[in-house]
């Protein structure tokens, strides 16, 4: 019977990708407990993705970072979390798609307008009083505005999901900048909000205990840096065959070591052979 290995280093290493094949199970799991969350009318509305894979993470990693600029409020927050992304072994995306085609009715004034639910409808193409979303909005991070009923049951969902990471002992962590970015690149198509959650099963949780300026100073900068600094340093000295002073060090204390032995007498000649 054939065993299987796993660490968590090197990164995407075929051990590596034992251990990430444990998480993706843990992930479609979160996935059920999300679609089988409370929801307001007991209605289908859930939507999501695994985003998994060097590949696909990167790709979203990059869509954060671009729009670090989009807004200077959120640009710390996005470019902090994309490193996250990276970091993380794979990424949920849920959305709910009633969140503005087809609100709850329920006249509740949640979103801020009349209880009549026209703060919704007044602001969106309707015809014989359906919400046409055929043509949503990409400049903006959320295309509102969006019936407070299903976002919150987009809440229970994603809620379901954590829990249920918890109780599979896998880190997890839900994050608002991951899901706009992964609306951007068309994940969960048919929502006009997502969420991410991202998750991870590593000796230390990747999303608590950020230092400041983190896309910066992060465990792939500080790894790179080292790889760069040993390079340099390989080509400043000169060839070993030529010169060597760390084996000429170690000659020298050798040397000494057996003159203390000696009693201070200088070792003979044919002993220092001997022993180098």
């Amino acid at each position: 019977m054939s065993d299987i290995y796993i660490n968590d280093w090197p990164p995407f290493s075929p051990q590596d990708q034992n251990r990430r094949r444990n998480v993706l199970e843990a992930a479609r799991l979160m996935v059920n407990a999300a679609m089988t969350a409370p929801n307001a009318g007991g209605v289908p509305q859930v939507e999501a993705h695994i985003v998994h894979g060097y590949k696909e993470q990167m790709a979203l990693a990059r869509k954060m970072e671009e729009m670090a600029s989009w807004n200077p409020v959120m640009d710390r927050l996005f470019k902090y979390e994309a490193v996250m992304v990276r970091e993380s072994d794979c990424v949920l995306l849920f959305g709910d798609f009633r969140a503005a085609e087809t609100p709850m009715d329920a006249s509740c004034g949640g979103c801020g307008g009349r209880g009549d639910c026209s703060f919704v409808y007044e602001r969106r193409t309707t015809a014989l009083g359906q919400i046409d979303m055929t043509q949503p909005r990409r400049d903006v991070f959320v295309d509102g505005p969006l019936c407070t009923v299903r976002v919150g049951d987009l809440g229970f969902a994603m809620g379901a999901a954590v829990f249920m990471g918890h109780r599979l002992l896998v880190d997890t962590r839900p994050f608002a900048t991951v899901g706009m970015a992964a609306k951007q690149l068309g994940y969960c198509p048919d929502s006009p909000i997502v969420v991410g959650v991202l998750v991870a099963a590593l000796a230390k949780n990747p999303y608590v205990d950020i230092n400041t300026d983190y896309h910066l100073h992060n465990q792939s900068k500080l790894i790179d840096s080292v790889r760069k600094q040993y390079s340099l340093a390989r080509q400043a000295g000169a060839d070993y065959r030529l010169s060597d002073p760390g084996y000429d060090r170690w000659r020298e204390r050798v040397r000494e070591k057996r003159q203390r032995e000696a009693g201070g007498r200088p070792a003979r000649p044919d002993q220092q052979d001997k022993e180098e």
